[in-house]
């Protein structure tokens, strides 16, 4: 499936945690900022002609992350320098050349939790603002996941640590970017699980390490932002975020008809796509502030994220991997008071551009002279979950941070079959107990109504001969699922999942930090996991998060995986061989290296 969201963490956001860091003075240039786009419009552009945005990013508490000192060098500025303790100093430490201040970088943050700070920096937090639960690292976020919006009073321009933006901000291509609030940065993510399946994608429907047995590029990722400054309340702000993803998992954030042909068309192991491009609106001047996003963002809200980097662990749960994913359209988050914000948005559907609005094509079943009970007509919508959809959201956070509740209703309309036309109702619960322990929780319910029965044979007969939108004839691979119907002699059923799933967090120290996930999921009509029976699912999850400095994070991790009823896995779906075992045991790891 193509599905995912992205949690309300920053994603690549690397606050220091002592919340300060070098700012620059704001230069709202609209002149200038439409050069650099138009400038980086050339990315998709390129990957457009070989056929042809938002969580990512909802950010988290930031912090400004350091730049370079722009000022003379101090005279006593002589080796051994140590920028932590005297920032004047970071350009000195860094030296000349693009090359070798990337690399030193790397080397001052080495065993560190955090960049160096600028005593000079202004608040990175509205006063009076709900404190800050955790630190980046050994989290993926600071504070606790929202989605769809740039987190509101803690988001400062410029706030993303990045080795790259320090060795060029001595360039003329660097002082532009910095000047105008703009940042460059991204990440590499390499992985590998060693699995009990042998099968070729027989781990599924465990997502992401879906082949068992194997080394990958889960992910190769670049970013394009500018941050609205959320914490100022005397003028109106704006923000954009422009992402360029490719690797495998570029699997679970296909949009139906955004180069899906990788996808749909082709099977490609590995693909690019562009899960984030998105511009934001800051008013402060309403209620406690209120923000508008336009453009396609990471679905609200989840613990887990498609971008490695917001994710605590390496895998992903069953609950995460087939639910919404992306969504296209506008969405308002509007902060009532310190405590509360409340988040209303119009999309076309979950995982499908705006341009499949109302796009017919032929029911080729009709068209042999058959009759269509499920699709009567000569012609059929392209994709009948593409329609207005509803999102909405209301989120509370306690004065002291440690509490937040955040219910929503995503992808809301009719139900109607469609590519991933789900319909989500479900929240997430966050509670900090100490500086060590801190516990993610969240549930859903999800339905789709007027699946085909896989168990009918006319509705099958009808799928496999092109009477449905769906059909091998116009989505060759990786088609939403069919449904194990309780009653046989229906050509079609109303379908439903219900995910449990919880993260119990131990922070160690500014390094690591420790989780155990255990999760619960029920598909009684096999229709999310593909598993063509009623089958419920048990899961067990130990991992270690382990930092090399706040740029380089290790997560190895060991599972046990379930289910009941239908034996879901050492399948492969591309053959049509199903499972044969109840139980899986994997081994896995990751190294996110930033950029």
């Amino acid at each position: 499936m193509s599905c995912l969201y992205e949690p309300g963490l920053f994603f690549g956001v690397r606050p220091s945690k002592s919340g300060s860091g070098k700012y620059r003075s704001r230069k709202n240039r609209l002149l200038v900022t439409a050069a650099i786009v138009a400038g980086f419009g050339w990315i998709p552009a390129v990957m457009a002609q070989d056929d042809p945005s938002v969580q990512p990013a909802p950010p988290a508490a930031q912090t400004v992350a350091p730049q370079p000192a722009k000022s003379a060098q101090p005279p006593d500025c002589t080796p051994p320098i140590d920028p932590y303790k005297n920032y004047a100093c970071l350009d000195a430490y860094l030296g000349d050349d693009v090359f070798s201040r990337f690399l030193n970088y790397y080397k001052l943050e080495g065993g560190q939790g955090g960049p160096p700070s600028d005593p000079n920096a202004p608040p990175s937090r509205r006063d009076g603002w709900p404190a800050t639960p955790a630190t980046t690292p050994p989290m993926p976020y600071t504070e606790f996941p929202s989605g769809a919006a740039t987190s509101i009073g803690v988001t400062r321009p410029g706030s993303v640590d990045s080795p790259l933006m320090a060795a060029i901000a001595n360039t003329s291509f660097g002082k532009f970017l910095n000047d105008n609030d703009f940042q460059i940065y991204g990440w590499l993510n390499p992985g590998f699980n060693v699995s009990s399946n042998y099968r070729n994608f027989g781990n599924a429907p465990i997502a992401y390490t879906v082949k068992p047995n194997t080394f990958e590029l889960d992910q190769a990722v670049l970013y394009l932002d500018r941050f609205p400054d959320t914490v100022q309340t005397d003028h109106i702000d704006w923000g954009m975020r422009l992402s360029v993803l490719y690797g495998q998992n570029y699997r679970y954030t296909n949009s139906y008809g955004l180069a899906s042909w990788q996808f749909n068309g082709k099977n490609d192991y590995y693909g690019y796509d562009f899960p984030m491009v998105y511009g934001e609106l800051w008013i402060p001047q309403v209620a406690q502030g209120l923000l508008i996003r336009v453009g396609r963002y990471i679905s609200i809200p989840d613990i887990e994220a498609q971008l490695a980097p917001n994710n605590i662990l390496f895998t992903h749960s069953i609950t995460y991997s087939w639910d919404n994913y992306t969504n296209t359209g506008i969405v308002g988050s509007l902060q009532v008071a310190k405590n509360w914000m409340v988040q209303a948005g119009l999309v076309d559907g979950t995982e499908t551009p705006l341009w499949h609005y109302n796009e017919k094509i032929p029911n080729l079943f009709v068209d042999n002279g058959n009759t269509d009970p499920l699709y009567p007509g000569k012609s059929m919508l392209k994709d009948p979950g593409n329609q207005p959809t509803g999102v909405f959201c209301v989120r509370y956070e306690s004065d002291s941070g440690n509490d937040v509740f955040y219910p929503c209703l995503d992808g809301i309309n009719n139900g109607n079959w469609g590519y991933n036309n789900l319909q989500w109702h479900g929240f997430t619960y966050y509670h900090k107990f100490n500086d060590h322990w801190h516990i993610d929780f969240e549930s859903y319910y999800m339905s789709e109504n007027n699946v085909p029965n896989l168990r009918n044979a006319e509705a099958l007969n009808i799928f496999n001969n092109g009477g449905t939108p769906f059909s091998p004839q116009y989505v060759k691979y990786n088609s939403p699922n069919l449904a194990y119907c309780s009653n046989p002699a229906v050509l079609d059923c109303n379908v439903e999942s219900v995910g449990v799933l919880s993260y119990i967090n131990y922070t160690l120290d500014p390094l690591n930090n420790f989780t155990f996930r255990p999760e619960y999921y029920w598909d009684p009509q096999g229709w999310r996991t593909g598993t063509s029976g009623y089958t419920q699912y048990m899961e067990f999850s130990l991992g270690w998060q382990h930092w090399l400095s706040p740029q380089i994070e290790f997560r190895p991790e060991i599972s046990y995986w379930r289910s009941f009823h239908t034996p879901a896995y050492n399948g492969d779906l591309y053959t049509g061989t199903p499972g044969n075992k109840f139980v899986t045991t994997e081994f896995a790891s990751d190294v996110i290296v930033h950029f």
